[in-house]
Formats: structure tokens, C-alpha cells, sequence
């Protein structure tokens, strides 16, 4: 449900983008709709588990001050350079985290998966400095080579598709650090 809730903005944006005929109306209908479904994921993964995601809200933020400027300035280069500052965010998240506390975030999101020494999570964790810098550039790349209806196909499926890639990079990177679970117990 958890991986639903993450396209729900993306993949509304998507619908919403080819419902009028007229691309440019279909763009700001599209970003109307990101917005409300943006807000919408933040309560629903409230509902789910309890808590308020900080990731979510980030991208709400940035998705409410780029959207709004895209429609009442009528430019969609705003709401385009959405993915580009969220993943810079990110970058900038993740980097700034290797100076804070004894745990990188790399470390805090997957420390109870594997147990590997400081400099390699400090490697893993750089990892994903790099790789949100490049999908933000990537991202701009799109924005200004192909057209809107490319890039926003490109946005949901083609950031899924490196996601996946990376992280199974990083997982086999940091497969031989694997915690062993212990067996279950059938009752």
C-alpha cells in the first residue's frame, strides 16, 4: 500500500496531464492535482502509520510553492523543476547527515538490514548524494530536450526504473554487511 501511496501523486499528475486535448490546459489541471493528491498522501500515510512523513511533506512544500507559481504565472518551467529540487533536497539531506550524529541517514534507514563498518555506510551514503545530484540533472536534461508530455512520463516511470537500478546496486554493494535474521518461529 506503501508503494501506491509514493506514485499516487505522480501517476494522478500523469491521468490528469491527458484529460484536456489541449496540452497546456492539461499541464495546469495536472499541477492542481498534484497539489490536492500531495496534501491527500500526507494524511493518508498519517492514517496508515501513525506518523507524518518529513519526506512527504518536503516534496508538498515544493510541489505548493512551484505549483502555485506555475499557475498564477502560467509557466510551466516551475512545476517542471520540481523533481530537480526535491532531489537536490535529498542530495542535500543525505550529505549534510554524514556531519550529523554518530548515523548517516543512509545508516538510519537501513542499519537493521546490515551491519557494515563506518566508512562503508559513509560510501553508501555519499552514493545517494550522487545519485539525487544526477537525477536532478537528468531531470532538467528532459525538461529541456523532449516535450512536456516525455517528461512527465519520463518523471513517474523512467525515476522509477534508475531507482530500482540504484538501489539494487546498493543493496549488493552492501549485501556482504547482511544482518542474519533469526528463523521464525511457526506457532
Amino acid at each position: 500500500m506503501k508503494f501506491f501511496l509514493d506514485f499516487l501523486p505522480g501517476l494522478a499528475f500523469l491521468v490528469a496531464l491527458f484529460i484536456p486535448e489541449d496540452r497546456q490546459q492539461g499541464l495546469y489541471l495536472a499541477t492542481q492535482v498534484l497539489i490536492v493528491t500531495s496534501l491527500l498522501q500526507i494524511f493518508l500515510v498519517r492514517l496508515l502509520t501513525g506518523k507524518i512523513e518529513k519526506q512527504y511533506v518536503v516534496i508538498f512544500l515544493v510541489v505548493l510553492v512551484l505549483g502555485a507559481a506555475t499557475l498564477l504565472l502560467k509557466d510551466e518551467r516551475f512545476i517542471k523543476w520540481k523533481p530537480t529540487i526535491v532531489f537536490w533536497i535529498f542530495s542535500l539531506a543525505f550529505l549534510v547527515s554524514d556531519h550529523l550524529g554518530s548515523r548517516n541517514l543512509t545508516q538510519r534507514l537501513l542499519g537493521q538490514v546490515f551491519n557494515a563498518p563506518q566508512n562503508v555506510w559513509r560510501q553508501a551514503n555519499l552514493s545517494f548524494v550522487g545519485f539525487f545530484m544526477l537525477c536532478g540533472f537528468i531531470n532538467l536534461f528532459v525538461v529541456y530536450n523532449f516535450s512536456t508530455e516525455v517528461w512527465a512520463m519520463f518523471k513517474l516511470f523512467g525515476f522509477l526504473a534508475l531507482n530500482v537500478v540504484y538501489l539494487l546496486g546498493l543493496v549488493m554493494f552492501l549485501s556482504r554487511y547482511a544482518v542474519e535474521q533469526p528463523p521464525s518461529s511457526k506457532d
